[in-house]
């Protein structure tokens, strides 16, 4: 079988990732029991769970000309993911990221985007070399271009809903076949904190299909404008790391919606990719396998609803 051909669009950050006993709750010093530093980024991220996870994934992403874009790049490639489309910006610094967990999984995220780094690009892959598309809302204009081309296109076009300008996010949900979305995110896109009623908007926001992830909660999601709202349970796990656990999802949901799965069946892959990715530390660097998935999710019991 073909590996499903997955483009990745926004963010791309050099992340250092610190394991502590418990968050800062103030001023002082703290001392990690562990540090990870990666390429990451919520694009990269799904990038590198999609290749992980058998696909064929190439990144379209902006690093700056410094010594950390080399690191970003070299990283990447390393994880499996055709870099041929990062863009390097002359005279801007890399994005980057500090990350602090705690013994329980929660985090803190520091993250600081060079404004260079945001320009609309000269031009961009060809979509039709694609079978998915996904992109964040870390670079609008590549992720406009994307999503419009993708879902002109007949593929599926996601996009990462999360906490963004809500008029970044209200511009891109309608250009996607599929949106789905953060709690945080659909709240800022909708104006709702209520998660269903949050649903509804963006199905409405977006025209068609659309999901919010709510962690050990699972997810919900709605097919199409009226649809009835389903629920998809998450695996039970032991939480590690929580970070980029969003991410893990978004890249497991564009490889199963490239392989032509039904949603709900690419929801619960997506669902046991994440839950897998929590009980490893580094963020994306926890992403499994496709077997480790697929023997995670055989012998998985999924939390009640």
């Amino acid at each position: 079988m073909t590996a499903p051909r997955i483009l990745c669009v926004g963010a791309l950050t050099l992340d250092t990732n610190y394991r502590l006993p418990a968050l800062p709750q103030g001023g002082g010093k703290v001392l990690a029991t562990s540090v990870a530093v990666v390429p990451a980024g919520m694009a990269s991220s799904a990038a590198i769970a999609a290749a992980r996870l058998g696909g064929d994934v190439s990144l379209w992403a902006s690093a700056g000309d410094d010594a950390a874009g080399e690191i970003l790049q070299a990283g990447m490639a390393a994880q499996g993911v055709g870099c041929r489309h990062v863009r390097r910006v002359a005279g801007s610094a890399s994005a980057s990221a500090t990350i602090l967990v705690d013994a329980e999984g929660e985090r803190i995220v520091i993250a600081q985007y060079p404004p260079g780094l945001l320009s609309p690009p000269a031009d961009g892959p060809a979509i039709s070399e694609f079978d998915a598309v996904l992109a964040d809302a870390r670079w609008p204009a590549a992720a406009a271009l994307a999503l419009g081309a993708g879902r002109a296109a007949g593929v599926p076009a996601i996009f990462d809903l999360d906490v963004a300008e809500a008029a970044v996010l209200r511009q891109l949900a309608p250009l996607a076949s599929h949106v789905v979305a953060s709690a945080a995110g659909a709240a800022i896109a909708t104006g709702e904190t209520d998660e269903r009623r949050a649903l509804d908007g963006l199905v409405r926001l977006g025209g068609g299909f659309a999901a919010i992830t709510l962690g050990a909660g699972g997810c919900i999601f709605m097919a199409a404008p009226d649809a009835p709202v389903r629920h998809v349970e998450a695996p039970r796990v032991e939480v590690v790391d929580s970070n980029a656990a969003g991410d893990v999802f978004h890249g497991a949901f564009a490889v199963a919606l490239a392989e032509g799965q039904e949603v709900e069946e690419a929801l619960t892959f997506a669902s046991g990719a994440a839950a897998l990715k929590c009980t490893r530390f580094g963020g994306a660097a926890g992403a499994p396998t496709l077997a480790e998935l697929r023997a995670f999710l055989a012998g998985s019991r999924a939390v009640p609803a």
